[in-house]
């Protein structure tokens, strides 16, 4: 293989590797693995370790999943190392590896756990402070470098005798100049690796901790050092817990720069890894002769093929890649429906502030089999809302904070009305896209005229399952909304359809100056006191029957309407915002919540099933940001600003320009 000596002053010597006629000047940025160089010279790679200056500052609660945080810390540390190598050198890396590797303290992502984490997330939990994002209660947690000893026996602590998950996330920027610009294209995956410790004791934590090695190391220890002495044992990638998943690396490596022609597929051998050679041709070219193709690659195989079956040896066709994450969704609903069975039995109410339970003593209070109560507890401590222990079993934080019925942050009401209403519907959803409307009419047996009148509110369970999951969910993103856009200059708002109060009550407590009215129908008003708190704000926050089809709104500088467009279809929306704008005076303003698709409708996935949910359940859709411009611009709302908020939704902010 050729090594190629580079002519600028100060930089090491770099082989290069030919890879369909593309020279590759490999620069790996992520943690320090140890020791990281064999890992990638493996594959014919000379490259340098370049650590990446990037503040690893994202904001967890705005990602989805746990391995979405990591993928993007990855790649903003190869794009700062790109960026930075070609001011430096006025020419282009051929390849940037960024990687990130985290540890969170939960079995797998999958499932139930990636859904709830996509619905709401809050932050911390803490005077005025939200609770804890709630993907770290689907993953438990995010363990990142303990900050001091303590921290670190916390975190080993919490993964002493039980199974984690550690998770890479891995970037690979192919790197361009074109019109003396730097031109990307990033490939981005994650690896996850299911580790399990053995019990800890308190000596073998601290003799460790005192070593010094936990200090520097995402989740407080590092397995290819005396931290493999607390490891029982490790599913999956050993490498990817070191640091770098070479495994899935190589697949990703041939697919960019070498990706097999139909025909081809049918000579590979059983397993996706090829072989090292395959690997070395893509770096061993003569000086000055082609590189060897694929085609050739291929005849040689057929070749070494023959020969093989002539000596008697039988070539095993390529198994297709295993399907793990579409089996992971076909179950999904199993997942959600053994949640909502254990929130309907009030398991987590029954086992709140209280000292662990065994299964039978659970099945006699809820009335039903031990048999069948033990699977679901068991299932339940799988998914991390329940700590399984010889003593019993007993509730996780999580589970306190949003499962119980009468919490603070309780996401009960939520679960039971997904459980009792929109379960049913979505039975229906092959009609729902069949005919383009609601399915109501099919679970009721009869047409509802009026959704909320008919279905919603047609009994009082019914609606107070629906205002405990607007006041959940609310109370869940309010802190995110009230702090979107400066509105300092606004001294009155009307939350229009604002149920509970729950928004209304963030905004005062974040704008001091503000009043608020919260308008909504007689029948929300009429329970809308059971949900306020006590506090020196309630005062600043009045209630206003009514109905915004029928009745005149309320006069204020700033009117809201959170999630009440999706609701709708096109000719009551624009309804709506007729009202809205005949109530506003030239300079006041608009703060319109939504979940916002992606302008080609192909990658804001929770945006893209909430607006399956709208058809299903009331014929609305979710837009994306240009479809409700264009839709304010209509009724004369201008300057339309949009904050992409840190839970689930996004905001935007218009003035209403004169008639």
């Amino acid at each position: 293989m050729d090594e190629v000596t580079q002519e600028r002053t100060g930089e090491c010597s770099q082989r290069h590797a030919s890879c369909s006629s593309c020279a590759l000047r490999s620069v790996f940025s992520g943690s320090v693995v140890n020791p990281p160089d064999p890992f990638l010279l493996l594959q014919g790679l000379r490259f340098e370790v370049v650590p990446s200056r990037f503040k690893e500052k994202l904001d967890k609660a705005s990602f989805a999943t746990p391995y979405g945080y990591a993928m993007e810390t990855a790649k903003q540390k190869a794009l700062e190392v790109a960026n930075r190598m070609y001011q430096k050198d006025l020419r282009a890396p051929d390849m940037v590896i960024g990687a990130d590797t985290i540890v969170f303290h939960f079995r797998k992502t999958a499932d139930f756990c990636e859904w709830f984490s996509e619905v709401s997330r809050p932050d911390s939990h803490g005077g005025n402070q939200l609770p804890p994002f709630l993907s770290q209660t689907v993953g438990r947690l995010i363990l990142e470098k303990p900050v001091d000893k303590q921290d670190a026996y916390r975190m080993l602590s919490q993964l002493s005798g039980r199974e984690h998950s550690v998770c890479t996330g891995v970037a690979i920027v192919q790197c361009s100049s074109q019109d003396n610009k730097l031109d990307t294209r990033v490939s981005e995956f994650y690896e996850e690796t299911m580790v399990k410790f053995s019990e800890l004791s308190e000596d073998l934590l601290w003799e460790y901790i005192h070593s010094g090695e936990p200090m520097d190391k995402a989740g407080g220890y590092g397995i290819q050092a005396l931290g493999g002495m607390l490891v029982e044992s490790v599913h999956g990638d050993f490498l990817n817990v070191v640091g770098f998943p070479l495994n899935h690396f190589c697949k990703q490596l041939l697919q960019l720069y070498d990706p097999p022609r139909p025909e081809d597929l049918q000579r590979v051998k059983h397993g996706s890894i090829p072989a090292v050679d395959t690997f070395e041709d893509l770096s061993d070219v003569d000086e000055g002769g082609p590189a060897p193709t694929r085609r050739d690659k291929a005849e040689a195989g057929v070749a070494r093929d023959a020969t093989a079956e002539a000596e008697g040896n039988r070539t095993c066709e390529t198994l297709p890649p295993f399907p793990t994450r579409l089996l992971e969704l076909i179950n999904g609903f199993k997942t959600s429906k053994a949640l909502f069975t254990a929130c309907k039995l009030k398991v987590f109410d029954l086992l709140k502030d209280e000292a662990p339970q065994k299964a039978a003593g659970i099945a006699s209070k809820v009335d039903a089999s031990v048999c069948g109560t033990e699977r679901l507890l068991d299932f339940c401590a799988c998914l991390g809302f329940l700590e399984k222990s010889e003593q019993g079993y007993s509730n996780t934080e999580a589970a306190n904070l949003y499962l119980t019925s009468d919490g603070d942050w309780s996401l009960h009401g939520f679960i039971m009305y997904s459980s009792e209403v929109t379960w049913n519907l979505f039975t229906h959803l092959e009609f729902a896209v069949r005919e383009g409307r609601n399915q109501h009419h099919r679970v009721q047996g009869k047409k509802a005229e009026d959704v909320f009148q008919d279905v919603l509110y047609q009994s009082p369970e019914t609606r107070l399952w629906f205002m405990q999951t607007m006041h959940g969910l609310s109370k869940l993103n309010a802190r995110y909304i009230a702090t979107a856009f400066d509105l300092s200059g606004f001294s009155s708002a009307c939350d229009v359809g604002g149920c509970t109060g729950a928004l209304a009550q963030e905004l005062v407590r974040e704008n001091p100056h503000l009043q608020v009215t919260v308008f909504d129908l007689p029948e929300t008003i009429e329970l809308a006191a059971h949900f306020q708190p006590a506090g020196p704000q309630a005062a600043q926050v009045q209630f206003a029957a009514g109905d915004f089809f029928r009745d005149r709104l309320p006069p204020a500088d700033l009117y809201i309407l959170c999630q009440i467009i999706h609701d709708w279809p096109d000719d009551r929306v624009h309804e709506i915002l007729s009202r809205v704008a005949q109530s506003c005076k030239p300079g006041a303003g608009l703060l319109l919540v939504e979940t916002l698709l992606d302008e080609e409708k192909r990658e804001a996935r929770v945006a893209l099933l909430q607006s399956l949910n709208m058809l299903v359940q009331l014929g609305g859709r979710e837009r994306s940001p240009g479809e409700y411009q264009c839709l304010l611009e209509q009724h004369g709302f201008c300057q339309v600003q949009v904050a992409h908020l840190g839970g689930i939704l996004d905001a935007m902010l218009a003035t209403r320009v004169g008639p």
